[in-house]
Parts: structure tokens; C-alpha cells; sequence
């Protein structure tokens, strides 16, 4: 059998699932690490409930997806051990094939996060088609309430482990405990829950904002004023239906012509 034969007959195997983004749609790809909490616990010891560090990697793993997969990404987010990224409506990489999305964000994440570690570390991706802004703002409010939840517990859980509860009576004791009571249980230990860092308690967001740069015109020998795009870390994100306005104002200068 000929190579040329051969080729077409066989991706029909690899190319039988392919699914597209549809044209148009707004979408967001979701990874998450992978045994993380084996790796910062018991691997690395990163401080608990959090550790800067871990933060910071996480952080520097977004900016790399952002910058360098040639992917056009108008917002980053990351959480705990996950980034969310939302993808420019206009996005054409790879024919929009979600499964070129999925392997190349996983296999860039967990090189990325690996290299700055200094040991094995893996991510998996998801892909979610939002049909409507709406939905869109919807997603980033439910993974910011998800950061609070994790911090309200982890917080709560890792008190009660320096009062000596073992890790499951830990667990158990927090099960179906109000969010009042636990808030009075970090109280009890000096903690006011809102006086925590904007990080912890909402996450982290990335995004590119237009600055003001002065240089000097190599030429005449002048200063100059230029605009330029750069990537914006920021540690107090907005909360609720302001977090949504937020949204919505990346998304217009994104899209210019909604």
C-alpha cells in the first residue's frame, strides 16, 4: 500500500472524534493540576492553607499560556491548583479543534509549571462552549465562588488541625457546618476572614491593559510618549455583579464591534 493511501486511511482513526469550536462562540478551557495535593503537601511542603510560592507558579503558568502558545487569550484566571482561559471569539488556531486546544494547553501548562519546580507536574484541560456573554460572566462567578468556598474551608480546616484534630475529624467537623460557624471558628483564632488577602478569598486575573511608555527617538534624540499592550496581574479582583462588569469590559475591547 502506497504512503499517501496509507496516511488517509489511518487519521481517519485519529480524526473520527474531532469536534470544532463552533464559529463564533465564546470559549474557555479550564486545567487543573493533577495530584497537586499529594505534590504540595507531602512532595514540596508549600505552606498551607497558602503559600505564595504556589501562587506565583501558578501565576507565571498563565502568563506562558497567554504569551507564548500563540493562542489569542483575552482573559486568565487561576485559583487554588486551576487556570481558566478565555479565548478571543475570534480564535482560529488549529481549525478551532477542541482537541489540539485540550493537548497543547495540558502538554504547555505542564511543562511550564514542571521546569519552575523542579519536578514532574501535570494539568488536564476541559473546554466549555458559552453561547452568550451572560454565560461567560456566569463561569468566571462560579470559579471565583469556588476560590471563596476553598478558602473559607481551608482556612477552617487547617486551624483545627494546629488545635491537634486529626485530618479526617478535621474534615468531618467541617461538613455541613454553616458558613456563619466557620466563619466564628476562624474568629476564635484571631482570623477575620474578610481581612484576608483579595487572592485567597477571589483568585488571580490576567489581562492586557494599554500604558504609557516614554522612550527616546533614537534618531532625533527626543522624548517620546508611546502606547503599548502589556499583561496585568491582578491580586484584587472585583466581586459579584461588579466582577461581571469586569468581564464584560475585557470582552468589548476585545470585540470592538459588539
Amino acid at each position: 500500500m502506497k504512503f499517501d493511501e496509507l496516511d488517509r486511511r489511518m487519521r481517519l482513526f485519529e480524526t473520527a472524534s474531532d469536534q470544532c469550536a463552533l464559529p463564533g462562540i465564546h470559549t474557555v478551557a479550564r486545567l487543573d493540576g493533577r495530584g497537586f495535593t499529594q505534590l504540595t503537601r507531602k512532595v514540596h511542603r508549600f505552606e498551607a492553607p497558602f503559600d505564595v510560592r504556589f501562587r506565583d507558579l501558578m501565576v507565571s503558568t498563565a502568563e506562558h499560556l497567554m504569551t507564548v502558545c500563540g493562542f489569542r487569550i483575552i482573559y486568565g484566571y487561576t485559583q487554588s491548583d486551576e487556570i481558566s482561559l478565555l479565548f478571543h471569539r475570534g480564535e482560529d488556531s488549529f481549525g478551532r479543534k477542541l482537541r489540539k486546544y485540550i493537548s497543547v494547553l495540558a502538554g504547555e501548562a505542564s511543562a511550564k509549571f514542571s521546569l519552575q519546580l523542579g519536578s514532574a507536574a501535570s494539568f488536564d484541560c476541559r473546554v466549555s462552549q458559552l453561547p452568550l456573554t451572560e454565560y461567560v460572566c456566569d463561569y468566571f462567578r462560579w470559579r471565583a465562588e469556588d476560590a471563596h468556598r476553598n478558602c473559607l474551608n481551608g482556612h477552617c480546616y487547617w486551624m483545627l488541625r494546629s488545635r491537634g484534630h486529626a485530618a479526617q475529624e478535621a474534615s468531618s467537623l467541617l461538613y455541613k457546618m454553616p458558613v456563619s460557624d466557620k466563619n466564628d471558628l476562624l474568629l476564635s483564632g484571631g482570623i477575620d476572614y474578610n481581612d484576608l488577602p483579595a487572592w485567597q478569598r477571589r483568585g488571580t486575573g490576567l489581562f492586557r491593559e494599554t500604558c504609557q511608555v516614554e522612550g527616546r527617538n533614537p534618531h532625533t534624540g527626543q522624548t517620546a510618549v508611546a502606547c503599548r499592550r502589556r499583561l496585568k496581574v491582578e491580586f484584587e479582583l472585583p466581586e459579584k455583579d461588579l466582577y461581571s462588569d469586569f468581564i464584560v469590559r475585557l470582552m468589548g475591547a476585545s470585540h470592538p464591534d459588539e
